[in-house]
């Protein structure tokens, strides 16, 4: 069910200038095996590395490209360091969402006078290619929200990375940008008004338990925004339940908060997906029944049933159109970070018709796992 933003929230802070997600930074164990387990899965490029070659002893980091996804995966040298302990509490997980700004020293201003936890204040990164801007605020969990001002930069990704080109596979997977991310806390309320007051979002939509429920588990969902749509964020919390929900398993084995889900933007995700399971990657299954209702639920779609039923795409319509989607394993040993396609023909939604359909099936891997 989809529900206007609240007058209070529609009354929040002066919208601020944050243009959209300059990158993800999940830290690892491994940075070599994880960046190169991305590229061969889902088509990622290496464009920039930093480490020991390049005078860095602490850390080695990975710039993985696709269209105008940037992920970078990092690795500490040694175990006293906070990549290493954040690693050894969560498993390789999303430590940094980067938010890129025009302006770093006002939005940081306004961040803090909204309220924002400083992290690090504003700094600049020069070499032979300009200069970069960065600070950074706290989020939820462990999570943390760098603000990049790369205005006057022209080099690769930053200073103290150099270029270093290895391409993912043979075949791009078709990914283009980051649709959203799903953000797993305790308490969605809270957070919700957190990115209203904060970072001046508005609330997009709003899921009820009722809404989002099977027979053994059910979760809430508020769905928040940047002013120029670029930035979503559906923030989920467990709701009471027979069994365990899905975020309730998440936060256990993530020691906290965290990003539950990445969603992948692509603009064919039939193609997508073939192309991702012949890299090696496993998508969730969806039943028959759920095939047999789908054309008195959607209505003519482009796709053929039959394909989408191989393939096992979702698909939701709303006023504005329809959209398809899919979502894969959890990515680690531990249940935590999984990724979503999408593919939206006119939709703006995220795909509230097949939200039982995919807490089912999450429901299925649960039970195989012994958390359910």
């Amino acid at each position: 069910m989809t529900l206007h933003a609240s007058v209070d929230l529609l009354e929040g802070v002066d919208v601020l200038p944050i243009e959209c997600i300059d990158y993800l930074e999940l830290y690892s164990g491994n940075a070599k095996q994880t960046a190169f387990y991305f590229c061969k899965l889902f088509g990622f490029d290496i464009i920039a590395y930093s480490g020991l070659e390049t005078g860095n002893r602490e850390r080695a980091s990975y710039v993985l490209a696709q269209g105008d996804i940037r992920l970078v995966i990092s690795c500490a040298y040694q175990s006293d360091h906070p990549i290493a302990q954040f690693v050894h509490k969560k498993g390789d997980s999303i430590r940094d969402i980067a938010f890129r700004v025009k302006d770093l020293e006002d939005t940081y201003a306004k961040l803090l006078a909204n309220g924002a936890t400083p992290i690090q204040p504003p700094t600049e990164e020069h070499d032979e290619h300009g200069v970069v801007k960065k600070a950074t605020v706290a989020a939820f969990g462990d999570t943390v929200h760098t603000l990049i001002e790369r205005e006057a930069y022209q080099g690769i990704f930053a200073p103290g990375y150099i270029e270093q080109f290895e391409k993912g596979s043979d075949t791009n997977t078709g990914i283009v940008a980051y649709d959203h991310l799903a953000v797993f806390v305790e308490n969605n309320d809270e957070w919700a008004e957190f990115y209203d007051r904060v970072f001046g979002f508005k609330l997009l939509n709003s899921f009820s338990k009722d809404d989002i429920s099977t027979e053994r588990s059910s979760l809430m969902t508020k769905v928040s925004q940047n002013n120029n749509s670029r930035i979503k964020l559906p923030i989920n919390s467990p709701a009471q339940g027979k069994g365990r929900s899905q975020i309730s398993e998440f936060m256990e084995y993530n020691a906290g908060p965290g990003i539950g889900h990445i969603a992948f933007l692509t603009h064919d995700i039939m193609a997508s997906i073939e192309h991702m399971q012949n890299n090696g990657l496993r998508f969730l299954y969806t039943p028959q029944s759920y095939y047999d209702l789908l054309p008195e639920r959607v209505g003519e779609i482009d796709e053929p049933l039959d394909k989408l039923n191989d393939l096992n795409v979702l698909v939701d319509r709303d006023d504005e159109g329809y959209l398809l989607q899919i979502f894969c394993h959890p990515v680690h040993d531990r249940p935590t970070l999984y990724f979503e396609l999408i593919q939206r023909k006119g939709s703006r939604g995220f795909g509230d018709g097949n939200i039982r359909a995919l807490y089912e099936a999450m429901e299925r891997e649960q039970a195989k796992r012994g958390n359910l």
